[in-house]
């Protein structure tokens, strides 16, 4: 002041500039501070500030911003020593600056359609020479207050990130982040052919609603958290504007997932899109994940023969296909309300945390089908995962248990393998696979070479099996031949004789491998087998769905697998 006030011409003239400019600035921010300060409490990002959002009068103004306001000027004008105050009010200041240059940079190099300066020689890069010059200069004047400055402004932004507030900024980091995702996914498409690792962590699960399946849902997340993509879809009569409410089920649950709804006459149809047009580019699906449609003997017969020509139509668009069954079920949205509560109740000794979801149960099966539906929430225990490799489908039945172990749910849970061979040489067999094993790099704790899985089942489990499917078979023997086509024709779904005839002997195997894992895996903690399949067309929907039923039935938690054929795993020659 006194040198600018020595080679003025006139000194007066300085101190009424300095006088003017300080009365300007500080009316400015004694009424542009607190309309800031109020725009900020109105979104609610900090606790308790919520009282500053308050406006008064017909332009809404902040009266208790001015208030605070004029408290904090007055605290510093009562330190009365300038060299003190000027450090202090200037790094804040810098900082602010330091703040607007770095935001224009970055709006400007994440190419945010929002941002539009006006400026005719503006440039970004002048942007963050500013920002870096305000951040060094605030060091230059005062290192501790440069420090105390950054504390603060760190701190309030870790709190934002952590807290996560429901606003709509459309912010910079944002676009940028849209911007990485969708190079990324351009990346990806660039390569020649997938990879083999990639395979079968690339999910499309028929969820419905993902919280009226929870279990599929965390069973699935639990081998392509972080690695793969998980899609829940949804297929609905009415599409309905709730599709944020099951995005919100998903964060809640720290589910990494997408959720898609599609609106279709029937559940084939719907599937049909997702088949098609799930994804974006190569980061699309790869394998169906299905619940097992454990009420198929009550469902109608169309019904029925919807679900299994999903499971057709998968493998036509060359589809990976798991189907997953718990003997309690997994449907449980006709037994729970979800609903999210306040943040917290009244009752201090009932407080629950907003993500929490209220069950109302009915009755005792419907509280065992709810505890079941949460079990993989949990870590498993010491168990074993029983892989029971019946065909060579790619190698899909041996990944899936391999990714679950390496999770910390699955982690202490043993790969058990049981494979089929002959007796007269089982120790060959066994070591044969125990090498294939190796170069495959997969740890097991045992190999089980069965040679009894082609006997024929026992009696009591025939009789079971022909008392379960007799509803359901069309009993043509005493029709003569034009009746009884006409008979298949109007039942395609039904059992026909010839039909029961042609495929006894795949019967039979499927009810002697329930047998045999009655016997062998009936403490597992999970079941992972080779799913039958069908020749389309040749077999009617009933008798494959009764496959499917008695082959899992009365079993632990058990996932049907058949891969696409294309190769999932890679080995060591």
């Amino acid at each position: 002041w006194q040198l600018m006030t020595m080679v003025s011409g006139f000194g007066p003239l300085i101190t009424a500039g300095i006088f003017a400019a300080t009365l300007s600035s500080a009316l400015a921010s004694l009424v542009s501070a607190p309309k800031v300060f109020q725009a900020l409490c109105k979104d609610n990002i900090y606790p308790k500030m919520q009282m500053f959002a308050v406006g008064y009068g017909k332009n809404n103004e902040p009266i208790r911003g001015y208030i605070l306001t004029f408290i904090i000027a007055i605290a510093f004008i009562l330190i009365a020593e300038l060299n003190v105050i000027a450090p202090i009010i200037s790094n804040f200041f810098l900082a602010s600056y330091a703040l607007i240059n770095f935001s224009c940079f970055h709006a400007s190099l994440a190419k945010s359609p929002g941002w539009r300066p006006a400026f005719k020689y503006y440039n970004m890069w002048v942007s963050l020479f500013g920002a870096a010059l305000c951040c060094g200069v605030m060091f230059v004047i005062n290192w501790w207050a440069a420090l105390v400055t950054y504390v603060i402004i760190f701190s309030l932004y870790i709190y934002v990130t952590y807290q996560k507030p429901d606003v709509n900024w459309g912010s910079s980091t944002q676009r940028a982040l849209h911007g990485r995702a969708v190079n990324l996914c351009v990346n990806v498409t660039k390569l020649v052919k997938d990879v083999c690792a990639c395979v079968g962590r690339q999910c499309l699960v028929l969820t419905g609603p993902p919280e009226s399946r929870p279990a599929l849902v965390d069973f699935v997340h639990a081998f392509t958290k972080n690695v793969g993509l998980m899609v829940c879809s949804h297929v609905c009569v009415e599409l309905t504007a709730n599709a944020s409410k099951q995005h919100q089920y998903l964060l809640r649950q720290r589910r990494k997932a997408f959720y898609s709804a599609v609106c279709a006459d029937d559940l084939r149809g719907g599937t049909l899109h997702f088949l098609q047009a799930a994804g974006l580019g190569r980061m699309k699906p790869n394998t169906l994940v299905i619940g097992f449609k454990k009420n198929w003997r009550r469902a109608e017969s169309k019904d029925v023969d919807e679900y299994i020509n999903i499971i057709h139509d998968a493998f036509d668009f060359q589809y990976g296909v798991l189907v997953f069954r718990l003997h309690e079920g997994l449907d449980v949205s006709h037994i729970v309300q979800i609903q999210v509560l306040p943040k917290f109740n009244e009752d201090a000794s009932h407080k629950i945390n907003s993500s929490c979801c209220r069950a109302v149960f009915q009755t005792n099966f419907d509280q065992k089908l709810l505890d079941a539906s949460a079990q993989f929430n949990s870590r498993q225990g010491k168990g074993t995962i029983d892989v029971w490799w019946l065909f060579d489908d790619g190698g899909l039945t041996l990944l899936v248990p391999y990714l679950l172990t390496t999770k910390k749910t699955w982690r202490d849970c043993k790969i058990r393998v049981f494979i089929g061979g002959k007796i007269n040489r089982i120790d060959h067999d066994k070591r044969v696979m125990a090498t294939l094993l190796s170069k495959f790099r997969i740890d097991f704790s045992d190999i089980e070479v069965l040679g009894d899985m082609n006997t024929k089942p026992d009696k009591d489990s025939v009789k079971a099996f022909e008392e379960m499917i007799e509803p359901y078979r069309l009993h043509e023997e005493d029709l003569d031949a034009e009746e009884a086509e006409k008979l298949r024709q109007e039942n395609p779904c039904k059992i026909s004789d010839d039909e029961l005839e042609r495929f006894r002997d795949k019967t039979y195997r499927q009810i002697r491998m329930n047998e045999l894992l009655q016997q062998h895996s009936r403490r597992a903690n999970l079941i992972v087998m080779s799913l039958p399949v069908a020749r389309k067309g040749a077999v009617s929907s009933t008798l494959y769905m009764a496959w499917l039923e008695v082959l899992s039935k009365n079993l632990p938690p058990t996932l049907l697998v058949r891969g696409n054929h294309q190769s999932v795993l890679t080995f060591y020659s």
